[in-house]
Parts: structure tokens; C-alpha cells; sequence
């Protein structure tokens, strides 16, 4: 067996300190290869007491399983939800290696040590073992090294904070409670042990499905080594062969699931802080909303709506008619989320029926000694449901049944990483003892990582039983992956600096890329008070993001739409009114992140891999695949300097079209974030509504923008559009409508073909704006029939017209 020493030095788990000639203790590495064992989906390799799988979990994922004892535990995970699928396999052997092919993806072992390689039919390496570091283990510890090309890009992760390229850094996985966290600030709120790395425009992904603590260098220890590893548990990893990003993204969601498509009202501008009390100022803020026109859909209520801070509990004192609160508020299309932490008051005797019904049905976490573990929280003494429990689950679900029963619509699940107060660590003792449905248990340790994400489960599996006909909203600040299934999430406590609206954009897109697209941050942020510009331009960029909630902390200045006076308040509803108009198109897309994994918010390398110039841009971001954002986040007085993608693209604001593939600048002034549409784009809109139930007064829109000819095959739009709220859409009740269009010398032709036409839409018409229309058409065609009433305008090169019956197929030519 081979012992190749180092340094510890601040490795958490290990790392090659100039990587091949290092010094070192304690890591035991693979030996070389004795035996080969050919099974139905890869091999077993033995190599020493060791032994290894790699096997096809599917065509282009392969797996790699690491028993250093030769004995694989029970294969089990919390994160992936399916099974590998059947699929032929090749397996070569010669002296120097075996090769295992699925596809047009190869894994070769090499011998002597034992490396494991991945690269295309091409050969063309993808990701390849470090020959001085093979696989090692050390104790309960597991790590594998790999080669790091010298342009090759990493992300994913989830929220870390700092670039979205995670190139020359090392990051550690451990849910942690870090209020008021900076750039640098490592471990965060969430573990996703998932990245991509890209060069060249060839792209791959890994999953280390390990939930203890666990650590990712990429670059840090040495130049040319990226590695990863963890204090315990299975090295068991997943690589994902693109070599398209889209691909990866698209396959690891499918293995660890996708979100549910969400209620439509949750994608509406969310109003929040901690906290809203007493009832009247709640009622004032809705009434507030609603007189100055600002579009809203939701107001959050945080931990002082309680009795005591005790989770399931209403202060009577602040909210004397809660019920009535929630009800008026639902009639003026207001939807009311209520926070529920996780643990549980120590409150015996006293009638709080959380705490005596846990205790009678024995599901809270355990001491060692068997005891019940109590830890202090916002109540003080506390106890904490045992998640990895079904009955646990089960019983906390039922906890809402009363909240339901109120009307109240959506439920924040806080402080889940679980969070804990006087203790360094910040989280409970990690020989606490979590059981499982077995009969076995593990401590915490293993779970600690995914507390939160069975905590989220717990509440949405239960609301789902408590309103089979309605799609829950969960709101989870710790997450595992996985967790997506079950929740949407935010970036936790972030602070009201400009820097932190510049950090924004990329941990957004970071979460998204990560299998995260239901994701927002809190407008403005959450310590501190923002300046009224910061705030303005949160507010801006804020409206394109996935979710839009403006929240701070307690003892900061007021931070609605309207403070800093009337101008402001005018330019912060202007954006809020701009997320609604574009409504249909953020559902349309939402809708495909829950049907495919792909993010609403999208990184620019995730549409165009091959522009490089993208690769470590973290300020600009494309709104699902048609909308370019370049938002403003610094304190800038000077011009903005903006790169657009490949193609051509036309200013929203202005509908000019920019043929420009240098540099641009703008000057953009405070009411001006730099939006872009891509040429080609057919973009559904609708008339600004105050909530999302409210009908929109006119037609739908529909905006065309006319590429090149010679792009016109890239012309093209999609409508999705369901009743927004329950599970109808899965059984076909749906309206799916595709949109294209063609460019020649002598005419433009846009097509409407209805995929799917199962449900009725609030609209019958379409008023069709069409860009970059050079001259006047001679005539006008809908179908065959020549129409009048069109418009052009030859100074914006616009044509607009209206489609009467639109809910079907049809198709408009104009005429040149």
C-alpha cells in the first residue's frame, strides 16, 4: 500500500501542498490493481483490501464507489430520487487498463495505480485522477484528487459567496447560521456537493452525494489540482458528461430532482421584514400597497406573530383577530406566509400542544444517553423534531393543519440548519443521535447537512396532505441537494451594502446552475439600512429574479417600495410593474425549470459555452434565455461598460436594435438598469395587474424581434399557462403555445401552433408588437385574409396589429 505523506497545515481533510513531493501523515491511497470483476453495469476492482466501482448510472453518468475495508455500505442516498437506468456498456481490458464506454463517454482505469480517467469518444480527456494522488482514505476521512487544466472554470456549490467562478479557492460544506457573512465568508446556509467544471466550451459535472462535512479545493492548495473529500462517509461521486452546460444541469436534476412548479401568486413581489407587528401596522402595509398602486402579492410574517416565539403559536396581544387579518388580506389578493422554525418551545405542562404531542409520540432528536437533547433558540429552551423519522414528518406536517385552516398560503422554514444559540459551533452536538426508519441511527455528523432539507420535506409533504388540491410554497434558508424538491430558497443574511448587491448576482446564478432555480435574496438587505439609491437599484435587478422579496432585520430603518420620498417610489414600482407585465414569460419559464432543471437565471456560458469572454462575468446574467441584464451595482457616477452575447440583441427601453459586437457604453441614469433582447425573441407579455389573480384589462401581448434573415431560424417563443394554483396541470389541463418566425427579402411571416390547448386563458386577443421591421409592409395577412387597422412607425421600425381570436393557430405575413 502506498502512503504518500504531507502537511496538514489549514487542509481540512487533505490536499497535496505543491502537490507530488509533499511530506506527509496519515492518507492511505489505493493501491495498484489486482482483480477486476465485470458486473451488468461496470466493474469492481480490487486493490489490496480496497476495492472500487465505477459503473454507468446512465448513458453519459457514470459512478464511483470507494470501500477501503472491500465492503460497500447499504447504498443509500437523501438526495437522489432515480434509479440508474439499463444501458449498454462496453468493457476493455488490456495490460495497462480497462475501459468502460457508455455512449460516447469512456472511463478508463488505469493499473498501476489505480486512476480513473474520463474523456470523450474523441479522447479527449474530461476529468482525470492525479497520478502522484490516487483515491485515499485516512480514519473515517475520504479524498480523491484530480488534474486541474490550467483554463479550465468551476462552479456550482450553491450559495458561496465571493466570484461565481470558484477557480483558485477551497470551500468547506457545512450549514451554517452566518449572519451578516462577507465574501469570504466560508461555510454558508447550504451544501450542495455539485459543480461544473468548464473550458473551451466543453463542459463536465460531479456529485459527491456525502453528506458529512466536506470540503472542495479548486486550485487553492496547488496550481494544478482541484480535489474533494470528506470527515466521513462514502467517497461515492457521479461524473456528468456534457459537454453542453445545459446537459449537465438537465441530468443531475433529473438524479436529484426538480422543483415543483410553484403557485403563480409566489412569483409576484413579495412583501417582508422582521417584523410586522401589531396587526394594525400588517394591515397598514397592505392598505399601503394597494392605495399607491404598487403590485404586491404576499406579506411575511416573522417570529414576533408568536406567543413567546413559540413555533404554532399566535400573540393574541399583537394579532387579536390573526384569523380575520389573513382573510381580509386573501380578499384583496394578498397572500399571507407565516414563519414556523424548526424547533419546538420545552414548555411542558402548560397545553402548548406541539411540545406534549412529540413528546407522547417520542420524535424529537436524542442525546447519547437517550435523553432528549434541549438547546436554546428564539423560545429559549428547545427540543427538535428527529427529520429522519417518517412518523416525524408526519406528525410535524400535521402541525399546520391549524395555520391552514386560517388561510394562510405560503410557510418559511428558518433557522434549519439547524441553527442554535450559546454554542460556539452554532448547531447542536454532533454526537446527538438521529434515527431512522430501520431501526438504525446516525449522529449528527451525517445528518446535520440534511436537518433542513428533511425539515422543508416534512412541511411540504404535509401540506400537500392538508390541501391535496393545492401547490404548497416552502421557504427554506439551509438546504441539501435535493432539497429543491421540496422548497424555494434565499441567500440568508445578507447586509444593506452595495457590495452586497454586487455579490447578489452571482450566488443567484450559482444556486440556479446548482439544481436551485426557485432562489432570491433579500431586497435591500437584511442588516443595515440601504442608502435610497442601493435600494432603488436592488429593487431593479430584484425583478428579475426568481424570487422577489424584500426583507430586513429588526431595528432598521422602514424599506418598502415607498420610503425615500416620491421618486424613488416611482422608479421601484416601475420595476415591480415590469415583473408583472412580463409575467406570462417569467411563468413560461419557471415552468421549464420545473419540467427540465434549467434556471430561470441563467449564467451567459449556460446559453453561449463557447464565449469565454463570459466565463468569469458576475454581474450580467440572461432572464431565462431572451433577456439580457447588465444591472447597475456599483455607486457609479462614471459610463457602464457592457459586453453583449454573441448575436444580436435589441434595448428593451428603447427597442433599438444593437448590431455592436465591441464593447458598448451607456449612462445609465438611476431610473435605467441596461436590459437586452435577444434578435429573435418572441416574448409574451400582459397589462400590468396589482396580483397575480387579478385579470389583466386588454389583449395578450406578444412581442416579435425580428432577427436577420439570415438568423431566422432562431426566431422563435413559447406560452405556458395553467390555472396557477393547483394540480390540474399535471393531469394535461394546460396551455402550451409555440411561437416562430421567418425573415425574408420580401416577407415576415410569425406563426402561432397551440401544443396543447387544455386550459382557457383570461385572454382571447393578442396584440402583436413586431421589431425591427424595416419598411412599411405593403398588406398585412392574417391567415388569408387581408387586414387593415395595423400600424407602423417609421421612426421606432414597429409594426403593431392585433390578433382577434389568438387561442388557436393562426399566422401574420407582412407584405414588402
Amino acid at each position: 500500500m502506498k502512503v504518500f505523506a504531507r502537511s496538514i497545515g489549514m487542509c481540512l481533510l487533505g490536499c497535496a501542498l505543491g502537490g507530488r513531493a509533499a511530506v506527509a501523515q496519515g492518507w492511505q491511497h489505493i493501491d495498484n490493481l489486482q482483480r477486476v470483476e465485470k458486473l451488468k453495469d461496470g466493474v469492481e476492482l480490487t486493490a489490496g483490501r480496497a476495492k472500487v466501482r465505477v459503473t454507468v448510472f446512465r448513458e453519459g453518468v457514470f459512478r464511483v464507489r470507494l470501500a477501503p475495508d472491500g465492503d460497500f455500505p447499504k447504498d443509500s442516498s437523501w438526495a437522489m430520487i432515480e434509479a440508474s437506468a439499463p444501458t449498454t456498456i462496453k468493457i476493455e481490458e488490456n495490460q495497462k487498463e480497462i475501459r468502460v464506454i457508455s455512449g460516447n463517454v469512456t472511463a478508463m482505469v488505469e493499473r498501476a495505480p489505480l486512476l480513473i480517467n474520463f474523456s470523450d469518444a474523441a479522447g479527449t480527456v474530461y476529468l482525470a485522477d492525479e497520478p502522484s494522488l490516487p483515491m485515499a482514505w485516512n480514519g473515517q476521512r475520504v479524498h480523491v484528487w484530480k488534474k486541474m487544466p490550467a483554463d479550465e472554470n468551476y462552479y456550482g456549490l450553491g450559495d458561496k459567496a465571493g466570484p461565481m467562478n470558484r477557480r483558485n479557492r477551497s470551500f468547506t460544506n457545512w450549514n451554517t447560521d452566518e449572519f451578516g457573512w462577507q465574501e469570504s465568508t466560508d461555510p454558508l446556509y447550504k451544501t450542495i456537493p455539485f459543480f461544473m467544471g468548464l473550458r473551451k466550451g466543453m463542459a463536465y459535472g460531479v456529485f459527491f452525494d456525502n453528506t458529512y462535512r466536506s470540503v472542495f479545493d479548486f486550485g487553492k492548495e496547488s496550481p494544478d489540482l482541484l480535489s474533494f473529500g470528506a470527515e466521513g462517509g462514502e467517497l461515492n461521486y457521479y461524473f456528468i458528461a456534457g459537454p453542453e452546460p445545459k446537459t449537465i444541469i438537465e441530468e443531475y436534476t433529473a438524479m436529484t430532482g426538480r422543483p415543483p412548479l410553484p403557485p403563480l401568486w409566489t412569483l409576484g413581489y413579495q412583501q417582508s421584514r422582521y417584523s410586522y407587528y401589531p396587526e394594525s401596522r400588517a394591515r397598514e402595509i397592505v392598505k399601503t400597497l394597494r392605495q399607491k398602486k404598487i403590485p404586491a402579492d404576499a406579506i411575511y410574517f416573522d417570529i414576533d406573530y408568536q406567543q413567546g416565539n413559540a413555533p404554532f403559536t399566535v400573540n393574541r396581544e399583537y394579532f387579536p383577530t390573526f384569523e380575520k387579518m389573513i382573510s381580509d388580506f386573501r380578499a384583496q389578493g394578498m397572500h399571507t406566509i407565516l414563519i414556523t422554525d424548526l424547533h419546538i418551545k420545552k414548555d411542558p405542562n402548560h397545553g402548548y400542544a406541539p411540545y406534549d404531542s412529540g413528546m407522547k409520540n417520542d420524535v424529537f432528536v436524542k442525546n447519547s444517553d437517550g435523553s432528549v437533547y434541549v438547546g436554546m433558540v428564539w423560545p429559549g429552551e428547545s427540543v427538535f423534531p428527529d427529520f429522519t423519522l417518517t412518523r416525524a414528518r408526519d406528525w410535524w406536517g400535521g402541525l399546520y393543519k391549524d395555520f391552514v385552516g386560517m388561510g394562510a398560503a405560503g410557510f418559511w422554514n428558518d433557522m434549519n440548519e439547524p441553527a442554535l444559540f450559546k454554542r460556539a459551533d452554532k448547531t447542536m452536538p454532533l454526537d446527538t443521535v438521529h434515527r431512522l426508519d430501520d431501526g438504525t441511527s446516525l449522529d449528527h455528523r451525517a445528518i446535520h447537512n440534511v436537518f433542513g432539507m428533511q425539515n422543508v420535506r416534512a412541511t411540504y409533504e404535509g401540506l400537500r396532505k392538508l390541501q391535496p388540491d393545492e401547490r404548497p410554497f416552502v421557504l427554506t434558508r439551509a438546504a441539501y441537494s435535493g432539497a429543491q424538491r421540496y422548497a424555494a430558497s434565499w441567500t440568508g443574511d445578507n447586509s444593506s451594502t452595495w457590495n452586497h448587491l454586487k455579490m447578489s448576482t452571482p450566488m443567484l446564478l450559482s444556486m440556479g446552475i446548482s439544481g436551485f432555480p426557485l432562489i432570491g435574496d433579500d431586497i435591500g438587505g437584511f442588516a443595515g439600512s440601504p442608502p435610497a439609491d442601493l435600494l432603488t437599484r436592488w429593487f431593479e435587478v430584484g425583478a428579475l429574479n426568481p424570487i422577489y422579496r424584500d426583507h430586513t432585520a429588526k431595528d432598521t430603518r422602514d424599506q418598502e417600495p415607498w420610503v425615500h420620498g416620491p421618486e424613488h417610489e416611482a422608479i421601484r414600482r416601475k420595476y415591480i410593474e415590469l415583473r408583472y407585465q412580463l409575467m406570462p414569460y417569467l411563468y413560461t419559464g419557471i415552468e421549464e425549470a420545473a419540467r427540465t432543471g434549467l434556471p430561470l437565471m441563467r449564467p451567459v456560458f449556460l446559453e453561449y459555452p463557447q464565449a469565454s469572454d463570459f466565463y468569469g462575468d458576475n454581474r450580467d446574467f440572461l432572464f431565462a434565455r431572451d433577456f439580457f441584464v447588465a444591472p447597475v451595482t456599483t455607486e457609479m457616477v462614471d459610463a457602464e461598460e457592457i459586453s453583449l452575447p454573441p448575436g444580436d440583441w435589441y434595448d428593451f427601453w428603447t427597442s433599438a436594435k444593437v448590431l455592436t459586437k465591441e464593447k458598448i457604453t451607456l449612462h445609465p441614469r438611476l431610473e435605467e438598469m441596461p436590459l437586452f433582447v435577444r434578435a429573435g425573441a418572441i416574448v409574451p407579455m400582459q397589462p400590468v395587474v396589482q396580483y397575480t389573480d387579478e385579470q389583466p384589462k386588454g389583449p395578450l401581448e406578444l412581442r416579435v424581434y425580428l432577427p436577420n434573415s439570415t438568423s431566422s431560424g432562431d426566431c422563435r417563443g413559447t406560452l405556458y399557462q395553467d390555472d396557477g394554483h393547483t394540480f390540474a396541470y399535471q393531469k394535461g389541463e394546460i396551455l402550451r403555445v409555440n411561437y416562430s418566425c421567418q425573415v425574408s427579402s420580401g416577407a415576415v411571416t410569425v406563426t402561432s401552433t397551440i401544443e396543447k390547448n387544455a386550459y382557457q386563458p383570461w385572454w382571447k386577443s393578442a396584440e402583436v408588437t413586431i421589431y425591427g421591421v424595416p419598411s412599411a409592409p405593403k398588406e398585412l395577412h392574417i391567415g388569408d385574409q387581408v387586414i387593415h387597422g395595423w400600424r407602423y412607425n417609421g421612426q421606432s421600425h414597429v409594426v403593431t396589429l392585433t390578433v382577434p381570436d389568438a387561442v388557436k393557430n393562426w399566422s401574420v405575413q407582412l407584405a414588402f
